[in-house]
């Protein structure tokens, strides 16, 4: 009797690959992990590159898993919706070529943060991490809220705490009105003398990831610091708009909250619990299940058994069967 096909799954963020291989009945059996972020080039996300972490990553979990074979793929990546149409147009050929895999979806970030937070339940999940984007679903089609990055968007996104909380810095040694004095000496003892800020922040690449590194510091100070603690209610204010803007409005959805921003706890959380609340009091507050690799391998076992019932969206989760199955 032929051994039932193992799958593949993927979470490609901006710190790198991980990559499982497992099977429906035995769940993940192997795991691998890539420091190096999938390249962006005139493109968009580049499908040879990826392809070249993946290959022989994929190739020592088969082997060290003893799945006989490989049937099905989830590729989730932060970036998909924008930039996926080399992946999009590539990667299934690729994946045949080199596994045998006929069958692959490929997902958005944010909606395996979905499928990880609440699986294939309708409901909302706020993902926070240096930046931010609500998903929500009815489970007939997908709604997203924000995720414009930190220039256009990301409300309430550590990149958002960091930069309020810098402005705050910003007005106390200026003596404008809102400062906060004890921001300020968080930012002299993390940064430096504040004169010379602006030119050790514009010109970094990074800059999402250097404000949002200030974002803790916020926190900290909530306790004692009303200015402090006004832009983390300000914070939770805008996450529970962009829940509320996709949650479904009928039934009984589940609302989670997923990333690494709420480790932050109570002086974010406290208030986000209440925002929620006033909000959507038809929605039902649960933990998260897991993080978007977990989305990935679940997505990944509900595409090997026919079971996939989150909705398809060309740009967020884009299912495409080859010759082989």
């Amino acid at each position: 009797m032929t051994e039932p096909a193992g799958f593949l799954a993927v979470d490609s963020g901006g710190s790198g690959l991980r990559v499982v291989v497992g099977t429906v009945e035995e769940g993940v059996s192997a795991r691998r992990e890539s420091r190096e972020p999938v390249r962006i080039g005139d493109r968009g996300l580049d499908p040879g590159h990826l392809m070249e972490q993946l290959v022989p990553m994929v190739r020592a979990l088969v082997a060290e898993s003893g799945v006989e074979r490989l049937g099905t793929a989830v590729i989730g990546a932060a970036g998909l919706a924008t930039l996926g149409d080399a992946l999009r147009a590539e990667l299934p050929a690729a994946l045949e070529r080199e596994f045998g895999i006929g069958r692959l979806a490929l997902a958005a970030d944010a909606v395996t943060a979905y499928a990880g937070a609440l699986g294939s339940r309708p409901g909302a999940v706020v993902a926070a991490g240096t930046g931010l984007i609500a998903m929500g679903t009815d489970l007939t089609r997908w709604r997203r809220a924000d995720g414009w990055g930190h220039l256009l968007g990301d409300c309430g996104s550590g990149a958002w705490i960091g930069r309020a909380g810098l402005e705050a810095a910003l007005r106390a040694y200026d003596g404008r009105p809102g400062g906060s004095a004890a921001l300020l000496a968080r930012v002299n003892d993390m940064f430096g003398p504040v004169p010379g800020l602006p030119g050790r922040l514009y010109p970094r690449p990074d800059r999402p990831a250097v404000l949002a590194s200030f974002a803790p510091q916020v926190a900290a100070c909530a306790g004692g610091d009303p200015v402090a603690a006004d832009i983390l209610r300000s914070a939770a204010r805008h996450m529970a708009e962009s829940a509320a803007a996709v949650c479904p409005a009928a039934g009984e959805p589940q609302v989670a909250l997923t990333g690494g921003l709420f480790k932050m706890g109570d002086p974010l959380v406290v208030p986000l619990e209440e925002e929620l609340s006033k909000r959507l009091p038809h929605a039902r507050r649960v933990p998260a299940d897991g993080d978007p690799l977990l989305g990935s391998v679940r997505i990944a076992a509900e595409l090997a058994t026919g079971a996939l019932t989150l909705p398809g969206d060309e740009a967020l989760l884009c299912v495409m069967t080859g010759k082989r199955d």
